[in-house]
């Protein structure tokens, strides 16, 4: 009788590997999704010169709304 080509041969070890690398691997983890709140504030990290952070800053509270405003007329003008 020929022999079977397409079967594979496996040992018990390589078998007990695989039975314990699919249980133990991590799912692939999805980005997170942007809210769905309209209008939402996102947290983010963002790289300002100094002065142009003083010059926001030196009204005092409500500074990060100020650069949110300055930059929504920016792109109302393009």
């Amino acid at each position: 009788m020929p022999a079977d080509r397409t079967r594979r041969h496996t040992n018990s070890r390589d078998a007990a590997e695989a039975a314990f690398k699919s249980v133990t691997t991590k799912p692939v983890e999805l980005p997170p999704k942007r809210p769905s709140i309209p209008n939402a504030k996102e947290l983010v990290s963002l790289r300002l010169d100094r002065d142009i952070l003083d010059h926001f800053q030196e009204a005092g509270p409500g500074w990060q709304e100020r650069i949110n405003d300055a930059l929504r007329k920016a792109i109302a003008k393009s």
